[in-house]
């Protein structure tokens, strides 16, 4: 008899339209995170952390609230280095 593939634990606890992002929890709250690799980094971004351009190529964090009120608008993407140093830092003013 063939084997069946069990899914992830995170992926059930994550819910089957966020199954591709991670859960993550500190002290600014729930977010969900989903890392993107430079090849898949096709537009400029501005981080919020940093107040400085993700230039297309460079791999970088997508995160947004994990509530269940977040939605597209919500998403923000980050430098991974400035997402990793938010609390040590507060976000700069959104041009």
């Amino acid at each position: 008899m063939p084997r069946r593939n069990r899914q992830r634990r995170d992926a059930r606890t994550l819910g089957a339209s966020t199954g591709w992002a991670q859960a993550e929890s500190a002290d600014d709250g729930d977010w969900l995170v989903r890392t993107v690799p430079g090849s898949q980094a096709t537009k400029v971004y501005r981080c919020p952390g940093c107040d400085h351009e993700i230039r297309p190529g460079v791999p970088h964090v997508v995160a947004w609230p994990a509530d269940e009120t977040g939605s597209v608008a919500d998403r923000r993407h980050w430098h991974r280095a400035c997402w990793q140093a938010r609390r040590r830092r507060r976000p700069t003013r959104m041009r």
